[in-house]
């Protein structure tokens, strides 16, 4: 079974990636995330967000799968209850690498890494793991 840090590395050498949550206000986490991925050159990366058009000048797709290519990794930066929907949705599109930050799984029960592996992502879910994304991102 892979360590966290091969699963990591297994995810940021994947792309393209997506970011669900991505959001216009740029004080929001999934707006620093998206920022994270162009500052780092994790590219390209499509903003995934049905209520916005575009977020930091990129396309904003309404879901992962309309998004112009295949997403092999996607981080989620979403409310719990929008987190299991996103997790189905990855798992119908391909994706093969999840990245759910705290905050967007289900109240004391991790319900969407379980469901993660439950749909075909054995081994590879990733949980947020602060040290390897950037403290502060650029304003």
């Amino acid at each position: 079974m892979p360590t966290i840090d091969e699963r990591i590395q297994a995810f940021f050498a994947a792309g393209p990636w997506a970011v669900a949550g991505a959001s216009t206000d740029r004080r929001k986490y999934g707006n620093k995330v998206l920022r994270a991925y162009l500052q780092n050159g994790k590219q390209p990366v499509y903003p995934v967000n049905p209520h916005a058009t575009e977020v930091e000048g990129l396309t904003a797709y309404p879901d992962v799968a309309s998004c112009p290519e295949p997403v092999r990794a996607m981080s989620i930066i979403t409310q719990p209850n929008v987190t299991e929907k996103l997790v189905e949705e990855a798992a119908a599109a391909g994706v093969e690498h999840l990245w759910i930050q705290p905050g967007a799984e289900e109240p004391g029960g991790r319900r969407s890494s379980a469901g993660a592996r439950d749909l075909g992502h054995p081994r590879r879910s990733v949980r947020s793991r602060r040290a390897r994304l950037p403290r502060r991102v650029d304003e």
